[in-house]
């Protein structure tokens, strides 16, 4: 989980309040630094920390962070700029990694962890009692984690492309979300394989057997399979559903249209905004979702340039947070808007209030073809008009040739953000429903959700959607995406097969965007029933899931009529 700056590739998790010892200790160019600080947690496992300090002899507030991707050295450049401005600054490897003691198991103890390190921190001598935690992906993640626990020395976060509950970045639509998962996972368990072994690796069957193809064991792989529903294994692995109501700081989140977390960047947020206990939390919860996959703060992502505006200075966005949080400093924060985001197409940053946006018009755009959608070329065609009657269009899913990835929001070994559909359009389990040229623009901001109305062969089988933005030169960019898997399509909690042959209801999450549709443009909308390394391919067998070692082909019709009437809602901003 590999984010830009360096700074944010360390993160919270460790420590309690029993002993220090101190392994290195220098000090140059006006700062003191302290090498592998042994920090005890309450079950006595030592925690390793570099420890970055203006000068002895005083207190200051401190930047707190954690990782498992290594801690690094007193060469850190961005810690020494935060200890230049007056602030003692930790950085610590994660339980199981680098020079701390443990067992590395992804998720399980970041909660205490992080809740001990800051009772530790906030006794320190050094440390005036104000804490300020920082740093991205897994470093976002233990920022989260830890806040419900409720440390005083907690003064504020700013955690960059997070997420607070492992579950959720495990299963999406009750798929798994295999290249990050199995990606990432097999990395930092010590798998080191080449892009092409990563790829073959993601056809390993069966999947609750996952780590047997390597060398080297990595359980939690193997874990994370067996427990495909949220239960106890997940709650230890997450703030749960009401950990929201007992978070009391101001938080700064930091995301991407494009990034493996979009949508947990903004719900996170309001679920602080709305259920926290605390007056001052609840108002200053903001959020920046810029076009950006896992790295923010960058013009370029995948196929397309947003433009210089897009290369906003996130480092200066903190600081400022934790100069107006730490400090009290007047740094403006008042003015920001509580959302800040970049409309995409138009490659403009826009300040909002609130998400969804209030005045948002939630719009069906109705599905409709002759039977023949399975091609750009076809009669597909998307529109705002409900279809009287339509031919079905059909195709065939099969495992062993499943769509492939092509950009989105990915991480762990398939390509991330806007990639030029036009290609992979052309396979004959994708079909594709487009738009006429758009005599006026749109804008398409918010959260979208695909209405479906399916058969199937199987008794239990995937379905995607995904929204295009088709240009007028004839490239289609992908926005968002999402899938549903048929028998979690009622329940995450009970599974229910589905009757081969019946026609069926189903609601796809694209989870959010924002993107303007120029005129000239058109809107597509492309159903398939793979998305293959992102997430797990259905094996269409009904089976235990994970104990699949063969795969079926189904075959999937797709209805669109009156009765039928399969659409795309889109969050329609006027303008």
């Amino acid at each position: 989980m590999k984010t830009t700056p360096n700074l944010w590739r360390a993160f919270v998790l460790a420590a309690v309040f029993f002993c220090v010892t101190t392994a290195g200790h220098s000090r140059e160019g006006g700062f003191t630094f302290q090498k592998n600080v042994m920090i005890a947690m309450s079950d006595g496992t030592e925690l390793a920390a570099n420890l970055f300090l203006p000068k002895e002899g005083e207190s200051f507030p401190t930047i707190l962070m954690r990782t498992p991707y290594g801690k690094g050295s007193k060469t850190n450049g961005q810690a020494r700029a935060y200890v230049s401005k007056g602030y003692a600054v930790i950085i610590q490897d994660c339980r199981g990694r680098g020079d701390s003691k443990g067992e590395w198991d992804p998720f399980r103890y970041d909660a205490d962890d992080g809740f001990e390190t800051q009772e530790w921190v906030g006794k320190q001598s050094w440390s005036n009692g104000k804490i300020g935690t920082a740093g991205g992906s897994y470093v976002g993640w233990s920022q989260w984690a830890s806040a419900p626990k409720g440390s005083k020395y907690l003064t504020a976060m700013v955690p960059q492309v997070p997420f607070c509950n492992a579950y959720d970045l495990a299963y999406d639509g009750g798929a798994f979300q295999l290249s990050l998962l199995m990606g990432w996972g097999a990395n930092v368990g010590g798998v080191k394989l080449n892009p092409q072994q990563k790829q073959q690796a993601f056809r390993y069957l069966p999947l609750n057997k996952y780590d047997d193809q390597f060398d080297k064991e990595v359980f939690y792989l193997t874990d994370w399979i067996d427990h495909p529903i949220f239960d106890d294994y997940w709650e230890q692995r997450g703030i749960g559903r009401d950990g929201f109501e007992d978070i009391t700081v101001p938080i700064l989140n930091i995301g991407g249209w494009y990034d493996i977390f979009s949508k947990a960047t903004l719900d996170m947020i309001n679920g602080v905004r709305k259920k926290s206990s605390s007056e001052i939390a609840r108002r200053n919860q903001f959020a920046v979702l810029g076009p950006w996959g896992h790295g923010v703060g960058v013009r370029k992502v995948g196929d397309l340039d947003f433009g210089e505006a897009a290369a906003l200075n996130i480092g200066e966005l903190q600081f400022n947070w934790f100069e107006h949080w730490l400090k009290k400093k007047d740094m403006g924060i008042g003015d920001w808007p509580r959302f800040y985001l970049f409309v995409m197409g138009e490659n403009v940053w826009r300040g909002e209030e609130e998400w969804p946006l209030k005045r948002t018009q939630y719009t069906p755009w109705y599905l409709h073809s002759g039977g023949d959608a399975n091609d750009p070329g076809g009669s597909g065609a998307l529109n705002l008009v409900k279809s009287e009657a339509g031919k079905v269009d059909t195709f065939v899913y099969d495992p062993n040739d499943p769509a492939p990835t092509m950009g989105g929001n990915n991480l762990g070994g398939a390509p991330i953000g806007p990639y030029d559909q036009s290609e992979v359009e052309k396979r004959d389990d994708i079909l594709v429903y487009t738009s006429e040229p758009l005599k006026q623009a749109v804008e398409v901001t918010g959260p979208v959700k695909m209405v479906l109305y399916a058969a199937t062969t199987a008794k239990d089988t995937d379905f995607t959607a995904k929204l295009v933005d088709v240009h007028p030169d004839g490239n289609a960019y992908n926005l968002c995406d999402g899938i549903i898997r048929a028998r979690w399509r009622n329940l995450r909690s009970k599974a229910e097969l589905v009757e081969p042959g019946e026609i069926v209801k189903y609601e796809i999450d694209l989870w959010v965007t924002s993107n303007l549709f120029k005129v000239g443009h058109k809107i597509r909308v492309e159903i398939s029933s793979s998305n293959f390394p992102r997430f797990d391919r259905n094996p269409n067998s009904g089976g235990p899931f994970g104990a699949d070692t063969e795969v079926f082909n189904a075959t999937q019709s797709i209805h669109h009529d009156e009765e039928y009437s399969s659409h795309i809602l889109l969050p329609i901003i006027p303008r």
